[in-house]
């Protein structure tokens, strides 16, 4: 990594590698919020002032994605939570209001594997995503989900067999 590459607040980050794993990280964030394109994005934004600035520093004890990943993870986390708080707050004192509809850009609703996915308890569809479509380690993807490794086998295991069942049962109905 050239001097003049590393980020002035956080020196074992490189422009170059971050710019390498920006695809990644973008469909990472485009899960994390139901594939809505303009949160996403937001997303990715508040994840690099968070890099940019330092509040999010890289001390080298992991791989940059799965720390990257685990920044998108935590900011969509903490928004979410605002959210919800928000909404409560709403429907504590029975204020009307209104919601934008959002078109989304998944994989057709047909497509029976997305649908065993997506039918998945929230931490094991997590788990199947970072591991096979982010193409992370379990253990990696444990550290993004903030799990010990124990608990990111687990659910990686279980998640293999519910889907393993699903797609049986599918298969046999047809």
């Amino acid at each position: 990594m050239r001097d003049s590459d590393a980020l002035d607040n956080n020196p074992h980050i490189s422009r170059s590698a971050l710019e390498a794993i920006h695809g990644q990280v973008y469909g990472w964030a485009l899960s994390r919020c139901d594939f809505d394109h303009a949160t996403a994005e937001d997303l990715m934004q508040q994840a690099y002032v968070e890099l940019l600035s330092g509040n999010a520093r890289f001390d080298n004890k992991s791989m940059l994605r799965t720390f990257v990943f685990s920044v998108v993870q935590n900011l969509a986390r903490s928004r979410f939570r605002r959210v919800s708080s928000r909404l409560r707050l709403v429907k504590k004192y029975h204020r009307e209001s209104t919601v934008e509809h959002v078109e989304t850009t998944e994989p057709p609703a047909d497509d029976g594997v997305w649908r065993a996915v997506r039918a998945l308890p929230a931490r094991q569809r997590d788990i199947i995503e970072l591991v096979f479509c982010r193409e992370l380690t379990i253990e990696q993807a444990s550290a993004v989900m903030g799990v010990t490794t124990g608990t990111g086998r687990v659910h990686y295991d279980r998640a293999k067999k519910a889907l393993r069942e699903r797609l049986q049962d599918w298969a046999e109905e047809e």
